[in-house]
């Protein structure tokens, strides 16, 4: 709690609003009402040196501290950025691995499509020779009618030529 010395010599509250102060209900303006002013006299020089000897005393170790505080946040910021460094580094050996997996996926197909390539140029020749084939069959199949045709008109022909012929009179 602060108090600065009043404009009367007596002890006030700076933490309290000046109307706060007034509000208090005496007209000597102290923090505790029931207790008389030259109670308890303050010497200013006396809380001087107090302050002083306080903060001589606290001072260094809270610089010390400050200065512990400041190294640890430079070694957070730094360990912050090392953390950052190997995260993007895992990335990179993720999306090497990624990489990998296509290159292994495209793999994969390429041979794929290599097999479906080979088997389609087999059954690309055996369309073509199931297509000689038939042509060959249709070829000796009208062959074959041709000559059973012709065989039948020369047995007609022969039958005609056999078949009695009345003589003609003359």
């Amino acid at each position: 709690m602060e108090e600065e010395g009043n404009t009367n010599g007596q002890a006030v509250d700076s933490r309290l609003p000046q109307g706060q102060n007034a509000a208090a209900g005496t007209s000597t303006d102290t923090i505790d009402e029931g207790l008389p002013e030259d109670q308890f006299p303050v010497d200013l020089k006396a809380v001087e040196h107090l302050s002083e000897g306080l903060i001589a005393h606290y001072l260094p170790n809270l610089q010390n501290s400050k200065l512990a505080l400041q190294e640890l946040t430079q070694n957070q910021v730094v360990l912050l950025d090392t953390l950052d460094q190997e995260i993007s580094k895992f990335k990179e050996c993720n999306s090497v691995l990624d990489i990998n997996a296509l290159f292994s996926e495209a793999k994969y197909y390429h041979n794929k499509l290599v097999n479906i390539r080979k088997e389609m140029m087999l059954l690309h020749e055996k369309t073509s020779k199931l297509k000689k084939r038939a042509l060959k069959l249709q070829q000796k199949k009208q062959e074959e009618n041709l000559r059973q045709e012709q065989q039948r008109e020369r047995e007609l022909e022969r039958e005609k030529q056999l078949t009695a012929k009345p003589a003609k009179r003359t």
